[in-house]
């Protein structure tokens, strides 16, 4: 199998990174100056993704509140994540880099809900209790496409409103509805949310292809509805892509919450694996292998069963009690069911290729990839690579590279 050799290449996207993150922060938060009252004690609400520059987002909100002499503390706003325990929340934030000690302010964690005013929503509207019994709030999230379903408002500050602020209690109650509770429900709920007074504003983030913070928003919580679509698109036209969307396999080195809400980016790999969510129609994607689980993660693996064989090691990292947790509360079963499983990178790979069908030899179209959010170097096999050589945004890094070692693993990427 080590006749298999591939060509690694790099993808330039265009690099609008914001050079100086603390400077931007600090002028975007002079518009929520106003609703900053003298002795309050202001909720930073935080989610569970692994975003971009957040620990010193986190202190410039921090720093903002305590300079207009009022009180701020952290809670957790990520709905039933972190095995929906205060504690299993508490620890995915000091996971990335975000508590009491490295920001200098109190982290408050609880599953605790009060039940708000419920209006026009069919379902209850749920609020975290901590949160509630503040005297404000302010979002901190990143606008992002959704990896469950596309709509108006997907992953961002109406979300988060909803379905962080309101733990794994209101979590539940949307996804009971699935696609449904999505796109129509939480913008439903969110108004009752937003009626409280209690969300004073948010900043939101947009990440570029390159990972990296393109562009910080603070805005109003009568803005969010308005808003929050135009910064969707803005981040929609600015993700990575593979170069090509006919692929026999795709190999991934690494899944994980880090990576992605469900691992595996399902805008990039082009599989959804959701009743009622049509099926993307590129890339097509013949088997998918995913080798590792990154250890933040923290044994969630949700999104495993978007691919078709993974390895042991990745089998062996799985915390089931957290994967299913996550995956129940969203109702989406099919992302935790568990592919082939391999007892090494080579059989993992051979695995996939047989499922692919007859396939010429020296013309089976395969890349490799880091993960599903750093695409911008990555390897491709020859007939891939034919498609693409004429890209004056691709170009070819180290040609005629092993697939495998002589212990049958990838060559070290």
């Amino acid at each position: 199998m080590n006749a298999y050799h591939l060509t690694k290449i790099k993808q330039h996207f265009h690099n609008n990174s914001i050079a100086d993150i603390k400077a931007e922060v600090s002028r975007e938060l002079l518009k929520l100056q106003p609703f900053i009252i003298p002795n309050a004690h202001i909720a930073i609400a935080i989610g569970s993704r692994g975003i971009k520059n957040l620990v010193p987002v986190v202190k410039e909100v921090a720093k903002f509140i305590k300079e207009n002499n009022a009180h701020p503390f952290l809670v957790p706003a990520m709905g039933s994540h972190g095995g929906a325990s205060a504690e299993g929340q508490t620890g995915i934030l000091a996971g990335y880099g975000i508590s009491e000690n490295t920001i200098g302010i109190p982290v408050k964690s609880s599953m605790e809900v009060v039940e708000l005013a419920q209006g026009d929503s069919p379902i209850p509207v749920l609020m975290d209790k901590i949160a509630y019994q503040s005297d404000g709030i302010i979002l901190i999230n990143r606008i992002k496409p959704h990896t469950d379903y596309h709509a108006k408002y997907e992953s961002g500050l109406v979300k988060m409103s909803v379905i962080g602020l309101g733990n794994e209690k209101q979590a539940s109650a949307i996804h009971r509805y699935g696609i449904y509770g999505l796109t129509t429900l939480i913008p439903s709920a969110a108004k009752q949310v937003f009626k409280t007074g209690k969300i004073l504003g948010g900043i939101a983030l947009v990440e570029n292809a390159y990972d990296d913070t393109m562009l910080v928003k603070a805005l109003k919580t009568d803005d969010f509805f308005e808003q929050e679509p135009i910064l969707l698109d803005i981040a929609r036209n600015n993700m990575p892509a593979l170069p090509a969307n006919d692929i026999d396999v795709l190999i991934i080195d690494r899944m994980g919450k880090d990576i992605s809400g469900v691992g595996i980016d399902p805008n990039i790999i082009g599989r959804t694996k959701i009743l009622g969510q049509e099926e993307p129609d590129h890339p097509a994607i013949k088997a998918i292998v995913v080798l590792d689980l990154t250890d933040d993660s923290k044994g969630n693996a949700i999104g495993v069963g978007l691919s078709d064989v993974i390895t042991k090691t990745l089998f062996d990292k799985i915390d089931f009690s957290s994967t299913y947790t996550n995956a129940v509360t969203s109702s989406f079963l099919e992302r935790a069911k568990i592919p082939i499983v391999a007892g090494t990178h080579k059989e993992a790979f051979e695995i996939a290729l047989r499922s692919c069908g007859y396939l010429n030899k020296g013309e089976e179209k395969i890349i490799r990839i880091k993960d599903t959010l750093h695409l911008d170097e990555i390897y491709v096999s020859n007939s891939i690579m034919a498609l693409i050589e004429d890209s004056e945004s691709i170009k070819p890094i180290n040609e005629n590279v092993p697939l495998f070692n002589r212990d049958h693993e990838m060559t070290a990427f």
